[in-house]
């Protein structure tokens, strides 16, 4: 820091103040001391400043499931969004979420400085033990849905299921089958609501529910149950997600079920290769960088203590992606037989 002083021909306090973003600094000495440091390659020393300035510029995340396309595309785009304004992250990784992995996940942190935390909390018992531990800074839940009392940022599950389920309807099905998530997941529970509130409104009685756990296998073993009920009624499925309409797709496939002439299928999320699924999926397709900027923006609002209108939760709408796997297919062309020598062209 000395050098840079030199070299803009400032006082050592100068270039605190700048590298301090104090506003009492005129606007050309700012810039002289920013070339100079732009010129010596200067890097601040990030332990320094917070001891100077009591800020880290650190934020915490907890996280489970990363294996899985949701909390993995969420993860990135919270750490892509905290890069854009500035702030590092520290990651801690559970296996999974209990009273006592988040409260030492929470501790660590603490330990590390963050100033604040988001939590991928999307089980429901994840929240509860969120919800009953103390903490010496803002921690904001995402995908753990808007019922609870933690701020929080969410795709509005419930939403996007229906979009789902009015989409099949509209296409001329009579009902619609639902294969859902895990039972404790509480977006697998708003997409099942969705999904039940859409049928009952139109005055059709649910069928029976399937339950997978987000993978293709047990999509695929869903899928081998619902080939049994083709001419007894089943028209159309909304998967919960595209992982197990991938393996509810190939079920049906090798029953010799055809999709969508037989059975149209819907997923959710729209996962990058649900475009090359066979067919095409026609998907729900969540806004994870909206997610990211949101979650951290109103993290922020928190540290900095400014005032939020209205309640801290935010729900980000989804929107449906339609593609050949619910598109009505016209029959093919019967053969025709091959023009006769001399005759016009058909």
């Amino acid at each position: 820091m000395a050098d840079v002083a030199r070299l803009a021909g400032v006082s050592h306090q100068t270039v605190s103040r700048v590298l301090g973003e104090h506003p009492n600094v005129r606007d050309e000495t700012r810039a002289k001391v920013l070339r100079a440091i732009e010129e010596m390659g200067y890097r601040r020393n990030s332990s320094a400043r917070a001891l100077v300035t009591r800020r880290t510029r650190t934020l915490g995340v907890v996280a489970s499931d990363t294996t899985l396309y949701g909390p993995a595309s969420t993860l990135f785009a919270l750490e892509e969004a905290a890069r854009a304004e500035g702030y590092l992250v520290s990651t801690v990784s559970l296996r999974k979420l209990t009273v006592d992995t988040l409260s030492e996940a929470l501790d660590h942190l603490s330990d590390g400085g963050v100033e604040g935390v988001v939590a991928i909390a999307p089980q429901r018992s994840a929240v509860e033990a969120l919800a009953g531990l103390r903490h010496p800074f803002p921690v904001v839940t995402v995908g753990s849905g808007l019922g609870g009392g933690t701020p929080c940022v969410t795709v509005d599950q419930d939403l996007g299921a229906r979009l789902a389920t009015a989409h099949l309807l509209a296409a001329g099905h009579h009902k619609v089958w639902h294969l859902a998530g895990p039972e404790d997941w509480q977006e697998a529970a708003d997409r099942a609501a969705g999904w039940r509130a859409t049928l009952e409104e139109d005055g059709i009685e649910p069928p029976l529910l399937l339950r997978g756990d987000w993978s293709p296998l047990s999509g695929y073993r869903a899928g081998q149950e619902l080939a049994g009920w083709v001419g007894r009624g089943l028209t159309a499925v909304f998967v919960a997600n595209d992982q197990m309409a991938l393996g509810v797709l190939r079920a049906l496939r090798e029953a010799g079920v055809r999709t969508p002439e037989d059975v149209a299928v819907v997923g959710f999320d729209d996962i990058p290769e649900s475009e090359y699924f066979a067919p095409p999926l026609t998907t729900v397709r969540q806004d994870f960088s909206a997610v990211g900027k949101h979650s951290i923006a109103l993290l922020l609002d928190l540290i900095e203590g400014r005032e939020i209108s209205g309640p801290p939760r935010i729900a980000i709408e989804p929107q449906l992606v339609v593609r050949a796997s619910t598109f009505p297919q016209t029959p093919p062309r019967a053969p025709q037989p091959p023009p006769q020598p001399g005759a016009p062209p058909t």
